[in-house]
């Protein structure tokens, strides 16, 4: 969680309790780069799906910043999810070594809007990989450099 308003911590800890079944309280934080808003850190664990499950439950306040990441295994591809109050929220699905895997139908469709002067291929394929999104959370991940970081288990 990048930033969310102090008002919001509770429900945040609420939602992600909500997702993987236990008891959670985070390390709250102030979050330098954005005055009067407060940043965590949790890793977690838990079965495939589960973290759009925790971006389901996250994106519906406006006012967060957050990005959810799951790690692939033996039978499914990795997830990234990151959210912002003006961008909303992406998704990508990623490889064994973090890479964005970007669907071909995504590209032709990227690539036909461009030929068609729609818009800008560059511009197309740096929103299919989320620079948008990642130009606008670098201060805020940079602002969290050593803060604390919880692991939280899901029960199965």
């Amino acid at each position: 969680m990048h930033s969310a308003p102090r008002a919001l911590c509770p429900h945040v800890e609420w939602a992600v309790a909500g997702v993987l079944g236990v008891r959670v309280t985070l390390d709250w934080i102030r979050q330098p780069a954005a005055p009067d808003t407060w940043r965590t850190e949790f890793s977690w664990q838990g079965r495939p799906g589960t973290a759009s499950k925790l971006a389901s439950a996250l994106r519906g306040w406006h006012l967060l910043r957050f990005e959810v990441t799951a790690e692939p295994c033996a039978t499914a591809e990795g997830e990234r999810y990151s959210s912002t109050p003006d961008l909303g929220i992406f998704h990508a699905v990623t490889g064994i070594h973090g890479d964005i895997l970007v669907p071909e139908d995504r590209l032709r469709a990227a690539v036909a809007r461009s030929l068609k002067g729609e818009t800008d291929l560059q511009a197309e394929i740096a929103k299919l990989l989320g620079k948008p999104w990642d130009d606008e959370l670098e201060p805020f991940r940079h602002a969290g450099e050593g803060a604390p970081v919880r692991w939280l288990h899901q029960v199965v």
